[in-house]
């Protein structure tokens, strides 16, 4: 399986993770005493498409900063975390030491990660990746290829992301530009930004720290536009089978936009005055078990 990056564009995009880690982390409260009391990061829509983990081997890609891995581990997986970042790796690793639950964190691209691992022996049973995934792939086939080749059989990848419906609009909830399609190569001059602070606790469930205020990020990243079928056809392609899909009027945590509404649960709503659209989607898809072995014909 080859590696999609021809250019600087992955090291680039390490850089604008690792400048803004610090103040993402400098906003999340208590974060290791919340997991260390048994708190959980996850929303319900990530439980519900996951199911049942007690002993199950999860990789979980693209992890940032490992609140998500370990509430992960706290149902009972045997977690390992991959991410980009050396900044959130460590800071993973911190927060697992800090709150007693452990989980293994790697620092490796992602498909340099899925390609190595798809060498070796070790398989698992879940596969999960959550907010600001596909955004950040400049290759789907190879991404979801990728991932059939570290389930395990009868394994699920479990995809929550943010609806590309929603990439039309502008901050202000006027359409600005096209659907996306085709893995449109964007730059984002301003850098990965604080978005932990801009959502006012949406992202913090021990609680918000005011932290790092103005932070301005001085490393520019790389994104890639993707429609909702290209992500499904390339999972399907893959040889996975879509067994649940949901989309979602309101996003977990996120302000995205002017005026959101936050209701229950930390998800936040379009202002009354904009028609519903769908802001995130979730998605369950699994790996087909191995067929039973044949078995020679007997004599009559």
């Amino acid at each position: 399986m080859s590696v999609p990056h021809p250019d600087g564009r992955l090291d680039q995009n390490r850089r604008s993770w690792n400048a803004v880690v610090g103040a993402h982390d400098s906003h999340r409260g208590d974060l290791a005493g919340f997991l260390k009391n048994g708190g959980s990061t996850l929303f319900p829509e990530e439980l519900g498409l996951l199911g049942e983990l007690s002993g199950r081997a999860v990789a979980h890609l693209q992890c940032n900063s490992g609140g998500d891995s370990l509430s992960l581990a706290l149902l009972g997986a045997d977690v390992t975390g991959v991410d980009l970042s050396d900044g959130a790796v460590r800071s993973a690793r911190r927060l697992s030491e800090e709150s007693g639950v452990p989980a293994r964190f790697v620092r490796a691209d992602v498909y340099e990660w899925l390609a190595e691992n798809a060498k070796g022996e070790e398989r698992f049973d879940a596969v999960f990746a959550s907010y600001g995934v596909v955004c950040w792939l400049p290759d789907l086939k190879t991404w979801a290829c990728g991932i059939a080749g570290v389930l395990a059989p009868g394994g699920r990848l479990v995809l929550v992301d943010f609806h590309p419906a929603a990439d039309v609009f502008d901050e202000d909830w006027n359409p600005s530009r096209g659907y996306p399609g085709g893995g449109e190569k964007t730059i984002l001059e301003e850098g990965v930004g604080d978005y932990v602070a801009e959502s006012g606790g949406g992202l913090t469930p021990a609680g918000f720290s005011d932290g790092v205020g103005g932070f301005r990020n001085p490393e520019p990243a790389h994104l890639f536009r993707w429609g909702l079928g290209e992500v499904v056809s390339a999972l399907a392609g893959a040889g996975l089978k879509i067994t649940s899909f949901e989309e979602y009027p309101y996003s977990n945590g996120e302000r995205h936009f002017a005026r959101m509404r936050e209701g229950s649960g930390r998800r936040m709503f379009p202002p009354e005055d904009v028609p519903a659209v769908p802001l995130m989607y979730g998605l369950r898809a699994h790996k087909n078990k191995a067929p039973p072995a044949r078995r020679p014909p007997t004599n009559p």
